[in-house]
């Protein structure tokens, strides 16, 4: 066994210190000035990342997400749209960030659960290259379609669909959309073109103008639209009624779609390598907000399900959405592109 002395150990100390002052003076300097972020944090406008243009559900909860957080951090916080190319433009600025605190993201399950599955590759990790900070809830969805398609159930459209074989089309502005529309068809046996979009507001736009006849959009970008009776609401994706429009059945009580079960969630996340400290007080304001009363009565009024998580439990549910995802897309048949 190797032994040390003393002067061996008063050498190790000195140059421990030398490194760690030679270190402070580099960050002071500019070279990492995220190591310092956490005194005083924030101390200039933090930026929310949206990977869905304005108008999406994602925007409008995040724009309450915005204003609430910046109340409670004492600063400002910008919702920045960064829609396109199915999250991935947004997700690449985030990953790419500082680590600082200053640039988040409020994400869904199609960056962070569907993309690896339905493209050959991206030019960033969901897990790797994010700091879970907390889950905000779900975004509940629904099949809706166009005024002039005469159905009014799940069973009327899929009856229409086979008595008018490849004229069906259903719509997409993100992942839900798209794995929801061919697990659809897949199950039920009728087939369905689908049209994507870059977000879910043109697609609704081309819903109620009759260039397609469906879509599967989230609770918090169509209510408002299905209530002025612009679009027909006849049915949800999730397993069971959900509280938010309780009327609506589940598309599972339609004996050919028996077991369809597909929810879109929403989480924070920051870059990987955001101090520990920043995270924690990011979830501690965050996760508040989700589980109190102003935010949930704000949100539901969207549609949405507010509720928040620890890093860790968001960083877990990640992973097993990713299996969960890729068994749903490969499911319905769906190639990566």
């Amino acid at each position: 066994m190797k032994t040390t002395n003393v002067s061996e150990n008063a050498a190790v100390v000195a140059n421990r210190r030398r490194f760690l002052s030679i270190g402070a003076a580099a960050g002071i300097a500019g070279a990492a000035p995220w190591a310092f972020a956490q005194e005083g944090y924030p101390k200039q406008p933090i930026k929310l990342v949206v990977p869905f243009a304005a108008g999406s559900g994602t925007d409008a909860v995040a724009r309450i997400t915005a204003q609430m957080l910046g109340e409670v951090l004492k600063g400002s916080v910008i919702v920045d749209n960064r829609a396109g190319a199915s999250g991935v433009i947004a997700a690449e600025l985030v990953a790419k960030a500082a680590p600082d605190g200053y640039t988040l993201f409020m994400t869904t399950n199609t960056t962070h659960s569907a993309n690896p599955s339905l493209m050959k590759s991206l030019p960033y990790d969901p897990v790797k290259d994010f700091a879970p900070v907390s889950r905000m809830g779900n975004l509940p969805f629904m099949l809706v379609v166009n005024n002039d398609l005469p159905v009014k159930s799940v069973a009327d459209l899929l009856a229409w669909g086979r008595a008018n074989p490849g004229k069906l089309t259903y719509a997409s502005g993100n992942s839900t959309g798209i794995v929801s529309g061919a697990t659809l068809s897949r199950m039920s046996g009728v087939p369905m073109l689908h049209v994507p979009y870059k977000s879910t507001p043109p697609a609704i736009a081309d819903l109620i103008g009759g260039q397609v006849s469906m879509m599967v959009v989230d609770l918090a970008a169509g209510l408002a639209t299905v209530k002025a009776g612009k679009m027909r609401a006849i049915a949800v994706t999730t397993q069971e009624r959900t509280k938010l429009f309780p009327e609506l059945p589940p598309l599972a009580d339609t004996p050919e779609l028996k077991g369809f079960d597909i929810t879109s969630w929403n989480g924070v996340f920051a870059p990987a390598g955001t101090p520990r400290d920043i995270v924690l007080k990011l979830n501690n304001a965050l996760a508040e907000m989700a589980n109190g009363t102003v935010f949930r009565e704000r949100t539901s009024k969207l549609g949405f399900d507010a509720f928040g998580s620890t890093p860790e439990e968001l960083g877990a549910f990640t992973v097993s959405e990713l299996a969960k995802w890729k068994k749903l897309i490969q499911a319905a048949g769906i190639q990566p592109e």
